[in-house]
């Protein structure tokens, strides 16, 4: 790809990948992350997590994908040269037009942070300020209906599995998906990680029985730290029967499914030796994606609220706060966040919720 200065091009939205970067800027990025070695400092991203480079990276990509539709996409720039405040308010006219004010802060924000990695002899400074000025103009979607206390979510899980268990009439597979989908919601309600790390849950690896209680043990954390965490062992027997009875039989194994075609072992035939917790209807481990979908809509199924992944997090941080109120930093420490702050907006809507419940027994005694 040749220099994109010009008019305007017509095509659907995306973010730029590194690889069509301008020289400077990709060369500007990929020092930037390079880590330390021995004496030698790492970049001025190299402190961040993979994901968080990712992250910063893909809206850098989409605002040089914007100049590119723009006919403004100079790929012989110096690096940092293209964030330039007149392009930046084209930019965020065009967030403003399809997205969320809370997604142009964010985009904006991290512009800037990618732009400061990229060339950090540059000043940034009144990208900085225009960041303030948004931030002011943020309007967060009010999601009240959306909480979902944890022993909602965990009953609801629960309720399914042994709905799906009970059904002694249906079809092995359906039973075998619902078990592990009822499954699914109440462990992340309880040890609610993260979701790449929630997806690739791999049995005696991540997933390990020690004596009678089974563990989730990460190493691979977005906070850096190791996670060990113990499964409440009112979940074991639900686990155990996951893993002898259904999950299996999502792998192929199950005797009453015997009989099925060769092409359909063969398709098998390559998941027998996974070690992934979940299982997908053809035998393969469930995608970030698909364990994400899962998850949204079983509790959409079982709840009437779609809820997906991340929210897990916020009804535990909300729970917490309802029923721990004397406890403020065991949201914080139940979900690895490194700054509080992160916590308090539960605290508030909880200490609202725990306000209005005294004040409707109040009533009622009265």
């Amino acid at each position: 790809m040749n220099a994109h200065a010009g008019a305007p091009k017509t095509r659907s939205i995306r973010s730029l990948p590194l690889k069509e970067w301008g020289e400077a800027d990709r060369n500007g990025w990929q020092a930037a992350c390079r880590p330390g070695q021995r004496l030698t400092r790492g970049g001025a991203a190299s402190h961040l997590a993979p994901v968080t480079q990712a992250d910063l990276a893909n809206r850098y990509g989409l605002y040089l994908d914007f100049l590119y539709r723009s006919g403004k996409l100079d790929l012989t720039a110096d690096a940092g040269a293209l964030v330039r405040p007149e392009s930046i308010a084209a930019f965020i006219v065009e967030l403003q037009n399809r997205v969320s004010s809370v997604t142009v802060s964010r985009t904006i924000y991290k512009v800037r942070r990618a732009a400061e990695c990229i060339a950090p002899s540059c000043n940034f400074a009144w990208l900085a300020e225009i960041g303030k000025d948004l931030v002011l103009l943020e309007r967060p979607k009010d999601e009240f209906d959306r909480v979902v206390l944890t022993e909602r979510l965990v009953e609801a899980g629960l309720t399914l599995i042994g709905e799906a268990d009970a059904d002694i009439h249906g079809l092995p597979l359906g039973r075998a998906l619902l078990v592990r989908n009822g499954l699914m919601v109440a462990l992340l309600a309880l040890d609610p990680i993260r979701l790449k790390n929630f997806a690739a849950l791999e049995i005696e690896n991540t997933f390990v029985r020690i004596e009678r209680a089974w563990w989730i043990v990460l190493h691979d954390t977005k906070s850096g730290r190791p996670d060990h965490r113990p499964v409440p062992t009112f979940l074991t027997s639900f686990i155990e029967r996951y893993l002898d009875v259904y999950r299996p039989i999502m792998l192929g194994y199950s005797a009453s499914h015997e009989a099925r075609s060769e092409r359909c072992n063969r398709s098998t035939r390559a998941a027998e030796t996974t070690s992934a917790l979940w299982i997908g209807r053809r035998g393969g481990p469930l995608s970030y994606g698909a364990v994400e979908r899962v998850v949204t809509e079983t509790t959409r199924m079982t709840l009437g609220v779609p809820v997906n992944p991340h929210r897990f997090r916020t009804a535990d941080a909300t729970s917490a706060a309802f029923h721990a109120p004397r406890s403020p930093h065991l949201a914080s420490a139940l979900l690895q966040h490194s700054d509080r702050r992160t916590t308090e907006e539960h605290y508030s809507r909880a200490s609202s919720l725990s306000v209005a419940r005294d004040f409707a027994k109040l009533v009622r005694e009265l």
